[in-house]
């Protein structure tokens, strides 16, 4: 760890996760390197391993990022709003996540790869983000559904959290895929984020 204050190494820290986010709006996770990442900083490419081994740790530091904005979302909203119906908690969940493409993106394509890539202590790290994000969705629940028994809620997290992995493929979709499904027979509708969310909820919620 390099010498220098806390909020030193967290302000350098995040001068390479912004990089890295930015060129992941025009380049793939392959495409990216540790030399493009360093390229993007104010400091040479060799001072990043001072703070990432690898670029999987990168972006696996993005992805805990993006997590801890949407659960700050979430939790602002249970403070903001005593009750919900099935139809406005389904349009809440729906929306939080519309504002969160890059973590749709980041689970759907590169999961596996950062998690085998990235030292223990950065999964670590970001598996308390994780699991404070199943925490919240709970409370979530308890708050709008106080009704709602154990089980229901249970069945809600492991099908609801597996099923954030498919959006982003359902709802971002290339021309070339397009024109593949097209010549395949393959009958694509496009649905937005919000609303495969939104009909995913409502079906949990026993609607």
């Amino acid at each position: 760890m390099p010498k220098g204050s806390p909020e030193l190494t967290q302000v350098r820290r995040e001068e390479i996760v912004n990089a890295c986010e930015k060129l992941y709006e025009t380049m793939s996770f392959k495409e990216i390197t540790i030399k493009e990442i360093g390229n993007a900083t104010s400091f040479t490419r060799t001072s990043i391993y001072n703070y990432f081994q690898t670029k999987e740790e990168i972006f696996l530091a993005l992805l805990k990022r993006e997590y801890e904005m949407w659960i700050g979302s979430l939790k602002a909203t249970m403070e903001r709003v005593d009750t919900m119906t099935k139809d406005e908690f389904a349009a809440m969940m729906a929306h939080s996540l519309e504002e969160r493409a890059q973590l749709l993106k980041i689970m759907s394509m590169n999961h596996y790869d950062m998690e085998t890539g990235s030292r223990r202590s950065h999964l670590a790290a970001f598996k308390v983000a994780y699991g404070e994000s199943i925490r919240t969705v709970e409370a979530c629940l308890d708050k709008y559904f106080p009704e709602m028994t154990e089980t229901r809620k249970r069945d809600f997290i492991y099908t609801f959290f597996p099923f954030m992995f498919g959006i982003y493929p359902y709802t971002y979709v290339t021309e070339k895929q397009r024109a593949a499904m097209e010549e395949a027979g393959v009958n694509y509708v496009f649905m937005s984020i919000y609303e495969i969310t939104y009909n995913c909820v409502k079906k949990l919620l026993g609607d």
